[in-house]
């Protein structure tokens, strides 16, 4: 397929500004681009007038425009999460059997948006709009667990540890350390903590300011799925969970 060259050279010229580099000179872009500044002159004037580009009238520095954010909002209008996610819980489900589910954070607590029973359904009493504790669930923990130290003081501070099972973590401790190696090993377990014979994974998804927005789960029966089994679960976990941060417009 054919590359139109000035179009490729104008879509680079928009790369080169991100968070750290927000106003760059012709020359700079010049160099960068490797391009005469005659031709990067009027790559720069064709952004410029479709509002893509503006120029600092003291500096002569030039910046992303306005047009950018306009057209950014109509695409974050689309990224509803549940939506996007759908799909790829009902195929999680169906090629394990296993129940997943969609969960946000409201307040200090999980919320349910979205549920896919597996025909191995380990658990019942989950269902969408249904709260559920921070400490003592996979996916509670997930959302907690790679959100920024002032995120997760703010959350914990004067937070309950109900106990749910004699596993559940029960003080404040003990649940940094418990996220001290989730953020190491990038999801996160409930081993019984939250119900009797049922072990859940859970693992963050993204948007596209690398918040965590969601966390999804799966959750199994501890007498029907071994250690082995349980981690290829994982695996295959973090394998759409990266696959929805992207669609959310994550960039690790």
């Amino acid at each position: 397929m054919p590359i139109i060259q000035s179009l490729d050279r104008a879509l680079n010229i928009l790369d080169l500004f991100d968070e750290y580099t927000t106003e760059l000179k012709i020359t700079e872009i010049s160099n960068r681009m490797d391009l005469h500044k005659s031709t990067v002159h009027s790559l720069l004037k064709t952004l410029q007038l479709h509002g893509y580009i503006e120029q600092d009238e003291e500096t002569g520095k030039y910046r992303l425009g306005m047009r950018l954010l306009e057209k950014g909002q109509l695409l974050l209008q689309r990224l509803d999460i549940r939506s996007l996610a759908r799909k790829h819980l009902a195929a999680f489900t169906d090629q394990t059997g296993q129940t997943t589910h969609l969960v946000i954070l409201d307040g200090k607590e999980g919320v349910y948006i979205d549920k896919v029973e597996g025909e191995k359904a380990a658990i019942r009493y989950s269902r969408i709009g249904r709260r559920v504790p921070l400490h003592s669930s996979a996916v509670g923990k997930a959302l907690v667990a790679f959100r920024k130290q002032e995120e997760i003081e703010l959350l914990l501070k004067d937070y309950s540890y109900v106990v749910q099972t004699s596993l559940t973590i029960t003080n404040k401790e003990a649940f940094l350390t418990e996220l001290s190696r989730i953020q190491s090993q990038g999801y996160a377990v409930d081993d019984q903590e939250n119900e009797p014979g049922v072990r859940c994974a859970a693992a963050p998804i993204y948007d596209h300011n690398g918040q965590v927005a969601a966390a999804m789960s799966v959750s199994t029966l501890l007498s029907a799925v071994d250690d082995s089994q349980f981690q290829q679960l994982i695996e295959l976990l973090l394998q759409e969970t990266k696959t929805i941060s992207k669609l959310m417009g994550y960039r690790p």
